[in-house]
């Protein structure tokens, strides 16, 4: 599989329909004192629905920046950026809000769990937001524990489970409200190797139910379960290829 070309694009055009990320010339500077950080000097990416997307870089190399572009996190200085055929480079602050709301499941490696609230509510918090009558967040929040393999532990609170379990709660989370995308920081950075792992098969399940997912890391061998590689040096696209999982 190859990856898709982002000179392909050229401004004022849609994306192709199977392009659900797509930013073009995408530069974000930073006035520090007097000082100007050019975070990311025109980054071209494209990802196709269903992708499962690693990118990666050194300290430095703009991945943060470009995690929170995409997040809608943040705003560009300058060039586009296309979320499921929305353009949402030029949309405010609330119109983002909606958009990350509705499009984005995010997982952080600090889990971000209310520690006295069991698995289930933890889950139907996003649904709570966006206005799901009681019967329905359930619903949805029970889907999503079995989705990542927490079917038994629903009641429980993040104390009674371990780290592994406590990132799939979040996992769900991140999942309840049917995302375009799921946005994963550093997923297993609070995991050991084996529950790092564990967490990957998940991420990998999901890919092949069809989520598309783009994971920000700095582990090779957790950017291995990708299968594609978006790295990142200097603001720039160094380098963007097919791993051996898309063949």
């Amino acid at each position: 599989m190859s990856a898709p070309q982002p000179t392909d694009f050229q401004t004022g055009d849609l994306p192709q329909p199977d392009i659900i990320i797509l930013t073009y010339k995408l530069h974000r500077h930073y006035h520090m004192g007097s000082e100007v950080v050019r975070a990311l000097r025109g980054v071209d990416v494209q990802i196709r629905r269903n992708e499962f997307t690693a990118i990666m870089g050194p300290s430095g190399s703009g991945k943060s920046t470009l995690m929170n572009m995409l997040g809608c996190l943040d705003t560009p200085t300058s060039g586009e950026y296309w979320l499921n055929h929305q353009k949402v480079s030029e949309l405010s602050d609330d119109e983002l809000a909606k958009i990350r709301n509705k499009e984005i499941g995010f997982v952080f490696q600090t889990f971000n769990l209310l520690p006295r609230a069991t698995a289930l509510h933890n889950v139907e918090l996003p649904l709570i937001y966006g206005g799901f009558k009681s019967k329905a967040r359930r619903e949805k929040a029970e889907h999503a524990l079995e989705q990542v393999g927490l079917a038994d532990r629903m009641q429980h609170r993040p104390n009674e489970l371990s780290g592994g379990q406590r990132q799939r709660v979040a996992i769900a989370r991140a999942l309840v409200n049917d995302p375009s995308i799921l946005l994963a920081d550093e997923p297993t950075g609070n995991l050991d190797s084996t529950t790092s792992q564990e967490i990957m098969e998940v991420m990998e399940q999901l890919h092949d139910a069809g989520q598309t997912i783009i994971l920000i890391t700095h582990e090779r061998d957790i950017a291995a379960h990708a299968s594609r590689q978006i790295h990142l040096l200097d603001g720039l696209v160094s380098e963007d290829f097919a791993t051996e999982k898309a063949t």
